[in-house]
């Protein structure tokens, strides 16, 4: 069920800067159609009440040398507090780990994670992973190639 409380004016807004957050204020009113004030003062809305988290830059990982995207599938052997706490944490500060989910299913948690090569992914396995106190199963999938990938979410 989609969001019904942003106007149709907001939603647009969203739209176009989901494909272009560096747009100039004048072209997205254009592109929208609205005033320059106006539509600044939405586009400030929506950042206030947290419709817009943050504005980034997509960096193509392959131009970076991070050629290998890794889905592991993992479980741990307890669900006490402190394991779920640390788990989580460790995945929020290792830079390898770009999405982090907990999962319904036969695992606990999804873990996208991107890396140079297979060794990259190995050593992160072993020397991470498996390591972490709780962690009792990961399996993981390789990504063979990238059919889509998308930021924009749908509105």
């Amino acid at each position: 069920m989609k969001n019904t409380s942003l106007d149709p004016a907001s939603m647009k807004i969203l739209a176009e800067l989901q494909k272009n957050a560096r747009i100039s204020a004048n072209e997205l009113a254009e592109k929208i159609g609205m005033s320059a004030s106006p539509c600044w003062r939405r586009q400030k809305e929506l950042e206030d009440n947290g419709y817009i988290i943050r504005y980034t830059a997509l960096v193509d990982r392959k131009k970076l040398g991070l050629a290998v995207c890794c889905l592991a599938h993992i479980t741990l052997a307890r669900h006490e507090e402190g394991a779920v706490k640390n788990f989580e944490e460790a995945m929020r500060l290792r830079p390898e780990v770009v999405e982090c989910y907990e999962t319904t299913g036969n695992a606990d948690y999804l873990v996208k994670i991107v890396v140079a090569d297979m060794e990259a992914y190995h050593n992160f396995l072993h020397n991470v992973l498996v390591k972490l106190n709780g962690v009792s199963q990961v399996n993981t999938s390789v990504a063979l190639r990238e059919v889509k990938y998308e930021t924009a979410l749908p509105l």
